[in-house]
C-alpha cells in the first residue's frame, strides 16, 4: 500500500531527494506520492522531518 503525504506537511522536498523511485512529485505548492510507484519502501517516512508521510 502506498504512503500519502498529510497536510502536516511543511513542502521542505526532502522526500522528493530520498525517495529511490521518483514516486514523489510537487503540484501547486504540494508534494504528492504517486502510488503507481510508490513501493512502500519507507524512505520518505524516514526522511520527513515533519512527520507527514504515513501508510495509506
Amino acid at each position: 500500500m502506498a504512503h500519502k503525504i498529510t497536510d502536516d506537511c511543511v513542502s521542505c522536498g526532502v522526500c522528493v531527494t530520498d525517495c529511490p523511485l521518483e514516486a514523489i512529485f510537487e503540484k501547486d505548492g504540494q508534494y504528492i506520492i504517486d502510488a503507481g510507484k510508490c513501493t512502500d519502501c519507507g524512505a520518505c517516512v524516514a526522511s520527513c522531518p515533519a512527520d507527514a508521510i504515513v501508510q495509506g
